[in-house]
C-alpha cells in the first residue's frame, strides 16, 4: 500500500523546523505539534473562535496545529499560533486585541514553549 504524506512544501518545511527546534531546545511541545501536523489532511484539526473563547484565559498563548475558523465570538485577547486562519477568524481575534501568528513565528518567539497550550 502506498504511503500517503504531505506534499505542501510550506508544511513540510514547517514540520522539519519544528522537529529541529524540539531537538535543539530539548522541548517536547514542538515535536507534538509536528506530529499532529504530519497526520493526514482529513484528520487535521480545525478550531472555531468560540472554542478558543471557552478554553483560554485573558492573554494566554495557544497553538493550533491546523486551521482556526471564524464561527462564534471571542471576548478576551489571546495570542494564537496556527498553520492557517480564515479571514473572519483573523479579524475577530485582532478585534479582541489578540495576536495571530504562524507556528514558526511562535516557535522563534518562544523556543522553549513556556506557557504555550495546544488546542485541538
Amino acid at each position: 500500500m502506498k504511503r500517503v504524506r504531505a506534499t505542501n512544501p510550506g508544511l513540510i518545511s514547517l514540520i522539519r523546523s519544528l522537529r529541529k527546534g524540539s531537538r535543539e531546545n530539548k522541548v517536547g511541545i514542538w515535536r507534538d505539534v509536528a506530529e499532529r501536523l504530519s497526520s493526514s489532511r482529513r484528520r487535521r484539526i480545525t478550531v472555531n473562535v468560540s472554542h478558543l473563547n471557552r478554553c483560554t484565559q485573558k492573554r494566554e498563548t495557544v497553538v493550533v496545529p491546523g486551521k482556526v475558523l471564524g464561527a462564534g465570538k471571542i471576548g478576551h485577547p489571546v495570542n494564537v499560533g496556527a498553520f492557517a486562519f480564515s479571514e473572519r477568524a483573523r479579524s475577530k481575534i485582532l478585534k479582541a486585541k489578540g495576536k495571530c501568528l504562524s507556528i514558526s513565528d511562535l516557535m522563534k518567539k518562544n523556543p522553549k514553549g513556556a506557557n504555550v497550550k495546544i488546542i485541538g
